[in-house]
């Protein structure tokens, strides 16, 4: 049934992310126009308090980062609203209501496609040219994708239950965020500390970055296994996320 309904999920998609900025004069643009800030002032600020840590071109590494945590973010704080906020559609038609968080993670999607067409140019600006690694981005993209449809499909199910946890979700986003290694190099500031390098090693938001600017910016050394693990991750967020929400389908719209 979700299948036979996907022209309205990605129509939805596309309304949603064309009416988001709609009022603004820049309209669309914000799209772009926001990770790029944050990007630049993030990068100011986590650069001048890192000193001597700051990795290697740290202007792209902070780019690559801000950018694509940033589609993590959103699928995370928006699919924590895709139920709750589109109640008086749930209740009045009937139709598969996991449609409302994929709608989510495709307009998401759609924003990370656009934020791309910003993010490369600014990593050649910043001095790396593109070298055939640049395709990986593209699996790469994918799986990322489909982990953050599994988490978006985990929090639209918890805040139809716990509606306190709208209030809390932009809390522990704020805190992946600034320990994922979107801002810092995570070998370097825990150099003395293996076993959390260790621990980060199986973190998928960091693998998805480590791999990223491995790709876009030519560095070495990470492990290759990070593929695996991110599929594991993938995998298994995805399938969780989608029987988690499942089974509770009768009750979207009741409680």
């Amino acid at each position: 049934q979700t299948w036979a309904r996907r022209d309205f999920i990605a129509t939805m998609a596309a309304y949603k992310m064309s009416a988001a900025n709609q009022e603004n004069r820049l309209g669309a643009f914000w799209l772009v126009l926001k990770p790029t800030l944050n990007a630049a002032v993030y990068g100011l600020i986590f650069g001048v308090i890192q000193g001597g840590n700051r990795p290697a071109d740290y202007p792209a590494y902070v780019v690559i980062g801000v950018f694509l945590f940033e589609f993590f973010a959103q699928c995370f704080a928006q699919g924590a609203k895709a139920i709750t906020g589109n109640r008086a559609l749930v209740q009045s038609l009937s139709f598969p209501r996991i449609s409302l968080p994929l709608s989510v993670v495709m307009e998401q999607f759609y924003t990370l496609l656009l934020s791309m067409l910003v993010m490369l140019p600014l990593v050649v600006v910043l001095g790396h040219r593109p070298t055939w690694n640049w395709l990986l981005m593209i699996p790469l993209v994918l799986l990322f994708t489909l982990f953050n449809t599994g988490v978006a499909l985990f929090t639209a199910r918890l805040t139809v239950h716990f509606r306190d946890l709208t209030q809390i979700l932009p809390f522990v986003s704020r805190l992946l965020f600034y320990t994922s290694g979107a801002l810092f190099d995570v070998t370097k500031i825990f150099a003395s500390h293996p076993w959390v390098i260790e621990i980060y090693n199986w973190h998928p938001i960091y693998q998805v970055l480590v791999i990223a600017r491995s790709s876009l910016m030519g560095e070495t050394g990470y492990d290759l296994t990070y593929w695996w693990h991110l599929g594991g991750w993938a995998v298994v967020a995805l399938a969780a996320g989608f029987t988690f929400f499942w089974v509770a389908e009768e009750r979207y719209g009741r409680d």
